[in-house]
């Protein structure tokens, strides 16, 4: 018996617009904010750019204190009151989760906006890491009118919930020009 593999999402840079994209969902077209610098062949750490290529999703991170536990076949972890992802370059610890306080630059996950109530990390220059390449490269939820991110894809809520459903442990997220 033949195996199905996943389709990989996805997601290209909207007409007249750099930072937005729409994204293929099942038969369905929907927007996404890309980053204020558009989709980047050559991304680099804060240059404000949504790398361009195929990646795989790596985990589904959430706000337990925000919603309830979602549905999916990904591995699932809720964010921690001192969970960071590291965005030093210098740091032996680049583009991975950290507890905070860290020693060097991170962001903190537990944001007061709702930006990171629901995440998806994406495979993006995790193996192998190369210093100054990029960091926290991930789909999470949207500010209103997809206004851009520094990097991210972002999706409204309940886009964000549908992406969620229809991918399995195989899945891949294309950006393209």
């Amino acid at each position: 018996m033949r195996v199905k593999r996943s389709r990989p999402i996805l997601v290209r840079r909207a007409p007249g617009n750099r930072s937005q994209a729409r994204v293929v969902l099942g038969h369905q077209v929907r927007h996404a904010a890309l980053g204020r610098a558009g989709i980047r062949a050559l991304k680099r750490e804060g240059d404000g750019g949504t790398p361009l290529g195929r990646f795989p999703v790596r985990q589904v991170l959430y706000r337990a204190d925000r919603g309830t536990r979602p549905r999916t076949q990904l591995p699932l972890r809720a964010i921690r009151d001192d969970d960071g992802w590291c965005d030093d370059p210098a740091d032996r610890n680049y583009n991975r989760l950290v507890r905070l306080p860290s020693r060097r630059s991170a962001e903190g996950l537990k944001r007061a906006d709702e930006l990171y109530d629901l995440v998806l990390v994406l495979g993006y220059n995790d193996v192998p890491r190369v210093r100054g390449k990029g960091s926290a490269v991930f789909v999470h939820l949207a500010r209103p009118g997809l206004t851009p991110t520094d990097g991210c894809i972002a999706l409204d809520r309940h886009d964000l919930s549908m992406l969620l459903a229809q991918l399995r442990p195989d899945s891949t997220i294309s950006v393209l020009p």
